[in-house]
């Protein structure tokens, strides 16, 4: 009935108790391995799956993922059970999509061998097999044959990082894992994403915006519509594109409209002006057209009724905005609207906001609603005009 016994292999590291090895797992040239069918035909291939240090229990749940069970002990189960726990569940919804974002990338990073990350032991995942994921990240290049290439972000390398290290910390704290490790791997230098445009390449894009948001929405060169109302928004109130994502009519009234910052800073109101009224105006035009044309009711209360929605009338969402930004400035340099030097993110807006603000640098601290000075003077580009020293008097 159980099948024959195993024979006693004296080279099997003496922590194991060969008489509870789970059957579709052996031992040779110090390494475990299982065999899968070969892609075509033949004799089945070795894959190796652990090393000498690996516990009988890492062993069991191999081979019950080889059978297609629960993938238990792997970065994937890790990762399943911290978007279970109270800690991830207490995140601000922007953070759990983020989150969710890394984890399932780093659960399909391909490995060397072929397999994903995430289905590896998170025993055997060590410090340089974190950096080789982040390197791949950050420069776009494969580490393998088998790994596709992706565009080059630093940012999203340095996030992904971020997140392993809590989640492995985390897992400490609940018994998931031994070991953390994505203490020890280096971050890698960010490139300037956030270059603040000139006020000319700015108008350009600007325009550009407006011109192909009024064309026929899925016809060739057209943009979402809401594109250039946001980049005015961002602009004349300073904000991040996840704090203009989330404006509401709440936030407007008849002296201007109050910010909605993140990050600790302070908020502030925006008194009106003529491009303000105009986004504004719009953007509010525009829900009302596609509320009714899908048929969906409008919140009674205004801090439930955001500004910004999708064709369908849904809230829009920051990953969407993020894509339809991309795109359409990939859609500028393309129709050489702009150079790839010329190219700026959306956050590089609240930079070219903070910079044209009028006065010293305690007007533009309380404009951008910065807590400290250095901040807004990361975000300020002027360059101080000051006056020459005046000689001393020198007395006998």
């Amino acid at each position: 009935m159980g099948g024959r016994k195993r024979r006693f292999n004296p080279t099997i590291p003496a922590h194991i108790d060969q008489a509870s090895l789970p059957k579709g797992i052996y031992w040779e040239d110090n390494r475990w391995y299982i065999l899968e069918p070969h892609p075509e035909g033949g004799r089945p291939r070795k894959r190796t799956v652990a090393y000498a240090t690996a516990r009988l229990s890492e062993l069991h749940a191999i081979v019950e993922v080889a059978a297609g069970g629960e993938e238990r002990g792997t970065l994937r189960y890790l990762f399943k059970r911290f978007k279970q726990s109270t800690e991830f569940k207490e995140l601000a919804d922007e953070t759990r999509r983020g989150y969710t974002w890394c984890g399932d990338t780093a659960c399909e990073y391909v490995l060397k061998d072929g397999t994903k990350l995430g289905d590896m032991q998170v025993a055997r995942i060590t410090v340089p097999t974190i950096q080789r994921l982040v390197e791949t990240l950050a420069s776009g290049r494969a580490a393998t044959k088998l790994q596709p290439e992706v565009e080059p972000r630093p940012s999203k390398a340095n996030h992904v990082l971020r997140f392993l290290r809590r989640m492995f910390a985390w897992g400490l704290r609940f018994g998931y894992c031994e070991h953390n490790p994505g203490r020890g791997v280096r971050q890698v230098t960010e490139r300037g994403e956030n270059r603040m445009p000139e006020p000319e390449e700015f108008a350009t894009v600007l325009a550009f915006a407006r011109e192909r948001g009024g064309r026929t929405a899925h016809t060739k060169g057209s943009v979402p519509p809401y594109l250039w109302a946001v980049m005015v928004l961002a602009y004349n109130l300073r904000l991040r594109g996840i704090e203009v994502d989330t404006l509401t009519d709440a936030h407007a009234d008849d002296v201007g409209i109050r910010s909605n910052r993140r990050k600790g800073s302070l908020d502030n109101v925006t008194l009106w002006n003529d491009e303000l009224r105009a986004a504004w105006t719009f953007l509010q035009e525009y829900r009302k057209r596609v509320m009714e044309e899908n048929k969906r009711p409008i919140a009674l209360r205004a801090e439930q009724r955001r500004v910004l929605v999708t064709q369908s009338g849904t809230p829009l969402s920051k990953s969407a905005l993020d894509t339809a930004w991309q795109r359409m400035i990939k859609m500028a340099m393309r129709d050489k609207v702009i150079t790839e030097e010329q190219r700026f993110s959306l956050h590089g807006l609240k930079h070219r906001g903070v910079t044209d603000t009028e006065g010293n640098i305690a007007d533009k601290q309380d404009a951008a609603g910065h807590v400290e000075r250095r901040m807004t003077q990361r975000y300020n580009h002027d360059l101080p005009v000051v006056a020459p020293p005046k000689p001393r008097k020198i007395t006998k």
